[in-house]
């Protein structure tokens, strides 16, 4: 393994920023960094067009190269950790690496690979699904696979491969991929599109809750449709006032203080 990998010629980053990464890669250069092991991260820059060239292959471990440098990643094994892309999500403009031993047991993606045609591909109307197309597993660097191989010739309507069901390269290697998951089934084309049109009508059916709305505290509707009651009942209170006021005194009730006298 160590002599395979491929070899990237490393440079330091002296300077960090948005601003300066974008002047490396408009010079050729595409910035990374490395981590790991107990150390400080590394900013560094890489020829863009090489690095690419093996990362787009499927290379994953790599030896770092530091001409005129006598840095301590000097021929350092680094394993791909991460990528990022552009904004439009098809340029690739930075790259993340971590240190690591040939011994080391690591997680990482490999790329599954279909050996023969199915045979239930032979019927007309019949399609291949494979939603999963990587494999997420654990091993040591050494064994780092370059991809897995799934054989689907026996394949035929409505039989499927899991990932449970995958042959792992080496007996030492864990999959830490959902073992039901589906790496590949054959369906029947009209079937597998009545019930994508099944899932999508009844998503729709359910009209959901606008969170943002404001909800009504308890009690506040209940306020809401006592208040126009309270109002067209008001008017008879009033009203009656007058009647009140003129009506006549009880029997043998004395007359109100301050009332009219007969002159």
């Amino acid at each position: 393994m160590h002599e395979k990998s491929p070899l990237l010629t490393a440079e330091k980053r002296e300077r960090i920023g948005t601003r300066y990464a974008k002047r490396d890669r408009a010079i050729g250069r595409l910035p990374a960094v490395v981590y790991g092991h107990g150390r400080d991260p590394l900013a560094i820059t890489l020829d863009a067009k090489s690095t690419l060239t093996q990362i787009h292959k499927g290379e994953k471990v790599f030896r770092l190269d530091f001409p005129g440098h006598k840095e301590a990643d000097e021929m350092q094994m680094v394993l791909l950790k991460e990528v990022q892309f552009d904004y439009l999500g098809t340029n690739i403009v930075h790259a993340d690496f971590a240190r690591v031993d040939l011994n080391e047991r690591v997680r990482t993606h490999v790329h599954i690979t279909f050996l023969g045609e199915a045979k239930g591909l032979k019927t007309a109307g019949n399609m291949l699904m494979h939603p999963v197309t990587e494999l997420e597993i654990e091993c040591r660097v050494v064994d780092l696979p370059d991809h897995v191989e799934v054989n689907i010739a026996d394949l035929d309507l409505g039989d499927m491969i899991s990932a449970s069901q995958v042959k792992l390269p080496m007996p030492d290697m864990k999959l830490i991929t959902d073992p039901n998951a589906v790496v590949a089934q054959v369906v029947l084309a009209g079937v597998s599109k009545a019930a994508e049109e099944e899932t999508v009508a009844a998503e729709g059916a359910t009209e959901p809750e606008v969170l943002t709305a404001k909800k009504p505290a308890e009690g506040e509707e209940a306020a809401k449709g006592a208040a126009p009651a309270a109002k067209g009942g008001a008017a008879p209170a009033k009203g009656a006032a007058p009647a009140a006021k003129g009506a006549a005194p009880a029997a043998g009730a004395k007359p109100a203080a301050g009332g009219d006298k007969k002159k």
